[in-house]
């Protein structure tokens, strides 16, 4: 893998507040567009842009302030991935999925693991499927197989991941997956990315595991990451006495999700915005679409369903921040219909998200707006490739989870 090597972030001494990061995530929104066919054609974001991103500072953004990062909530966080998706999808995916775990990392992990590994400059792909194999060894666990979609990895500094515990390398798994943390130097890194339909520059490389050997407190046995119960004992709540470091994940999650979503439909109805104001209707009297009330009524209708997406998510990030006050007060246990009613608010979100760009935008553009190299095209790649992720196809397996908790409780 490549070795990464970087001085300390380029920000200010002071400590920026949650307006102050999002206004940089809407300042790099030019560079982003810029670099667009760039990003894509390296299938990564090029490190001008990741250096841009972290000297703003946005990859601290969950970090610990015990690590040197700022300490956020996930509202604020959300909003800065919406904002770079807004900009270019592929940089923002990479930005997400490499910036977001975090907090699982400081939520689940003991505190001498946790002073051993995060810092201001911890970014940590994470790829759920436990796909690799892992092996009780002298002096640690080896690891071995390889994991896909392995989001953000080129600037990634740890790894997260899940394996099945083996007893020899052949055998069948023994038990339920593991989660742990790989240090640098552990894997390798795979060239094989930029052949799915969008969200080619995204950098969701492979990566592979051939023995490399982690240190014992590196590994959470019995451990699935999407569905840990949590509670006042964690050791995230105890260390960093915030209470975003005792919640669950699979909301959140989703909530990223419908971020890097809406964000992406809002840069494709920035460049629909563009196109009516400058093309003419086909119909006489031929005048500029921006002009037209049949135009105009379909843009109103495009910009309120993000609007309505865009709320969803906020109030969304406001669910899961309560339920985590109430789990650390001990007022109420973050269950998992509490977690799932946030995975429900961030899929109509992205449905919202779809159909505007799906059902509007698209149609609205013309043919001449989607050719090749277009923007409106990019994005509707981007976002008919993010369809496929496991968290939105999901999302109507967690409505069939959410009948079932609220019709049957004790299955809770």
């Amino acid at each position: 893998m490549t070795t990464i090597s970087e001085s300390a972030p380029a920000v200010a001494t002071d400590e920026p507040t949650a307006g102050e990061l999002i206004q940089r995530a809407k300042d790099l929104i030019p560079l982003l567009i810029e670099n667009q066919d760039r990003t894509e054609q390296a299938t990564r974001c090029s490190p001008e842009v990741h250096e841009a991103i972290r000297a703003a500072g946005l990859y601290r953004t969950l970090i610990p302030r015990r690590y040197g990062g700022y300490e956020q909530d996930i509202t604020t966080f959300t909003e800065i991935v919406k904002q770079l998706a807004r900009g270019c999808p592929s940089t923002a995916w990479g930005f997400c999925l490499a910036a977001r775990h975090v907090v699982q990392a400081a939520t689940i992990f003991p505190e001498h693991v946790q002073d051993q590994v995060l810092s201001a400059e911890f970014r940590a792909a994470e790829v759920a499927a436990p796909t690799l194999r892992i092996r009780k060894v002298e002096g640690g666990w080896s690891l071995t197989g390889t994991a896909q979609f392995a989001s953000g990895i080129p600037y990634s500094t740890y790894y997260m991941g899940q394996a099945l515990p083996v007893e020899s390398e052949d055998g069948p798994p023994v038990g339920p997956p593991s989660l742990f943390i790989a240090p640098p130097g552990t894997w390798e890194m795979v060239d094989d990315w930029g052949w799915t339909l969008g969200l080619r520059g995204s950098g969701s490389n492979s990566i592979k595991f051939d023995g490399a050997v982690i240190p014992d407190d590196y590994v959470v046995p019995n451990t699935l990451a999407i569905d840990f119960p949590v509670g006042q004992g964690m050791p995230g709540l105890r260390l960093h006495d915030n209470p975003i470091y005792t919640g669950r994940t699979v909301g959140p999650i989703t909530l990223d999700m419908a971020a890097l979503m809406t964000g992406m439909a809002l840069g494709a109805l920035d460049e629909y915005e563009t196109l009516l104001a400058t093309k003419r209707t086909m119909r006489p009297p031929q005048i500029i679409r921006a002009e037209d009330p049949d135009y105009q009524r379909l843009y109103g209708r495009a910009f309120s369903k993000l609007f309505a997406a865009e709320a969803l998510i906020r109030q969304g990030g406001e669910h899961h921040q309560q339920a985590c006050r109430d789990q650390a007060d001990g007022s109420q246990e973050f269950t998992a219909l509490i977690d799932l009613e946030t995975s429900a608010l961030a899929g109509e979100a992205f449905t919202l998200a779809w159909d505007a760009v799906q059902e509007i935008i698209l149609p609205g553009a013309g043919t001449g707006a989607i050719g090749d190299g277009s923007r409106i095209q990019r994005i509707w790649r981007d976002m008919s490739t993010a369809r496929t992720h496991v968290y939105v196809v999901q999302i109507d397996l967690y409505h069939r989870d959410i009948g079932q908790l609220r019709l049957l409780p004790q299955a809770d």
